[in-house]
């Protein structure tokens, strides 16, 4: 057995890895043989596309490889050396912005390479503006150039603006939007401009052009120190509390489980029509009061949760999709409710991600070609 097959059989993973596969099975027939470009494939979402591109490659023997953009493949190594030594999975040097283009033909391009980070859109506005819009037409240029038949592009529900708290669902059809006169838009107004980019570009070449607007979601890898509400809610129940809920607790907010985001992205890609958004997300909806109340109660004893604020007048905010376009176009569907996927989160975190690196193994990773620049 080579180490890569005693690395699968302890994937943590494998149950999640299964059911994406499960779920995609009939659609992977088309990457058999081919090359796929990833940006932004050493983050959240990245790292559960790869994961489930090596699983797809290994168990359906698809002969498929995959490129990874990245400024720092020797810090991905360190958190994923499975991924980073696997043989269908190569890394290319550069930044998003202006990375000089790997030579041959692709089949598929995926592009999520944005930070989102609210620090660097408050402190680094046009950084992260350009980020977004720079990177995104030039992996449109390289898609165009490589033969790329299918580009998906990974945006946001910022791109809505602000929901409106009398409106249960956002569709994909409302024609809201981010205030453009506010520096702090920087990332949802690049994500419009690189949607429109995107059509563009399949407009004027041989591309399909996916957009997947994703919203909020929770699962092994996700950050537990960033902005996002149900990190930091789950980051202080493992420190053993108090939950502290820096607001009333009242905003409303869903959460899909990063496995079913990746079966949702490979279907968006494969199977959805060009220059044409859908949402990705959850309908299931709880106020960030509830969320901290679930994260306390996977846990014996039962961690205490503090709200700092008292409950402000009027509706409270949401930030919640409808996902009735995915629904009825993709048969895409939820299936772990937001409690559950916080609960599976949870539960990894409390088991550790115990697969053995290549070393312990005994086998060597082969040197990446060129020199690492920073992030």
């Amino acid at each position: 057995m080579s180490a890569f097959d005693v690395m699968a059989l302890d994937n943590p993973l494998a149950g999640d890895l299964d059911r994406i596969i499960s779920r995609t099975e009939c659609q992977w027939a088309e990457m058999r043989g081919q090359r796929l470009f990833i940006t932004g494939g050493t983050g959240f979402f990245g790292r559960w596309l790869l994961e489930s591109f090596a699983w797809a490659n290994d168990h359906l023997k698809l002969d498929a490889r995959a490129v990874v953009l990245s400024r720092r493949p020797g810090a991905f190594r360190q958190k994923a050396p499975h991924l980073a030594a696997h043989p269908a999975i190569q890394f290319h040097f550069g930044d998003v912005r202006d990375f000089v283009f790997p030579t041959g033909h692709f089949s598929h391009v995926i592009h999520g390479a944005t930070d989102a980070s609210v620090k660097l859109n408050a402190d680094h506005p046009l950084l992260m503006f350009d980020t977004i819009v720079q990177g995104t037409r030039r992996t449109l240029e390289f898609a165009a150039q490589a033969g790329v038949r299918k580009f998906l592009f990974l945006s946001s529900g910022a791109v809505y603006g602000r929901q409106p708290p009398d409106l249960k669902f956002v569709t994909e059809d409302y024609c809201g939007a981010p205030d453009s006169t506010n520096p702090r838009e920087a990332y949802s107004g690049g994500k419009r401009v690189a949607e429109l980019l995107c059509s563009l570009f399949a407009k004027t070449r041989n591309l399909e052009a996916k957009i997947a607007r994703c919203f909020a979601f929770v699962g092994p890898h996700m950050q537990m120190d960033a902005h996002f509400a149900v990190g930091n809610f789950i980051r202080n129940a493992m420190h053993g509390g108090p939950i502290q809920v820096a607001g009333d607790g009242t905003p409303m907010r869903s959460y899909l489980h990063s496995a079913e985001l990746a079966a949702w992205l490979w279907t968006i890609l494969f199977r959805g029509v060009s220059c044409r958004a859908y949402n990705v997300g959850s309908e299931s909806c709880l106020s960030i009061a509830e969320i901290a109340d679930a994260v306390a109660g996977c846990f014996t004893p039962r961690i205490p949760v503090e709200i700092l604020q008292k409950p402000a007048a009027g509706l409270p905010s949401r930030y919640v999709p409808s996902i009735q376009r995915a629904r009825e176009e993709l048969g895409l569907a939820q299936e772990i409710d937001p409690c559950g996927a916080i609960l599976k989160t949870i539960r990894w975190l409390q088991d550790g991600d115990t697969r053995p690196t290549l070393d312990s193994l005994g086998s060597e990773t082969p040197a990446l070609p060129g020199a690492a620049s920073s992030v």
